[in-house]
């Protein structure tokens, strides 16, 4: 598995719209379930995402405002490094942040704040009603978002099935092209929800890539709020 993580994402991260694109009931009120309504009060969001039973480990913090990003990593001796960068700064960096750095943070972005990015991203998303989920089996509504043919994600496809609570129970990733080394279909379901402030987050994904099973863990999960000085840890 590349150290990108199992979904090794291409995705285009911008800054969260004014407005949310127009979307169908079902994936409006999962974005608002998940915080949309309320994202323009957090100044900053740090997780560490990790795989279990790997020593791939990786500390987040992301500061949506101006889109700065700061990354913190062990290496092999134990060391900590810490890089820090803004996105629209990109071509500027160096190649690791270019190649490696900024590449897991989109990938590892996805995992925590999908359900917001459905509305922020700009992607064709559609309702396909009840259907029944992969893995867990049960009936679910099924919401398909679909990345355009060009760009940063071309012809991915993310199948996400909601529970009544409008909490994701289940996601499957289709790569609409090829990479090397990274896997075509990805599927995963979301447990261990917690809330960080406004924001309602899934922690634990077991699941299946191209066949393999892995467990994704994203732990130490808080948010900071306008004008206030401290984190508010995830519970």
């Amino acid at each position: 598995m590349k150290t990108a993580g199992v979904m090794s994402v291409a995705a285009l991260l911008i800054l969260p719209a004014l407005a949310a694109a127009q979307l169908p009931p079902a994936a409006e009120h999962m974005a608002k379930t998940f915080g949309l309504d309320s994202f323009a009060k957090v100044e900053a969001v740090r997780y560490t995402w990790s795989i279990e039973g790997t020593p791939i480990s990786r500390t987040w913090e992301w500061q949506p405002k101006t889109d700065t990003v700061i990354f913190e990593s062990k290496d092999k001796d134990g060391k900590v490094t810490k890089t820090s960068y803004r996105r629209s700064e990109i071509e500027s960096q160096s190649d690791d942040v270019k190649k490696n750095v900024d590449p897991n943070f989109l990938n590892d972005q996805y995992w925590l704040l999908l359900p917001l990015h459905v509305a922020w991203d700009g992607a064709d998303v559609t309702d396909e009603g009840k259907q029944e989920a992969p893995l867990a089996k049960g009936s679910a509504e099924k919401i398909v978002v679909k990345y355009a043919a060009s760009g940063y994600s071309p012809g991915d496809t993310w199948d996400i099935y909601l529970g009544a609570d409008n909490r994701i129970v289940e996601m499957t990733y289709h790569r609409g092209v090829a990479h090397p080394g990274a896997p075509n279909l990805v599927e995963a379901t979301w447990a261990g929800y917690k809330k960080a402030g406004p924001l309602l987050v899934s922690t634990e994904h077991p699941g299946v890539a191209d066949g393999k099973n892995f467990r994704i863990l994203i732990a130490n999960v808080a948010v900071k709020l306008k004008g206030s000085k401290g984190w508010i840890e995830a519970h």
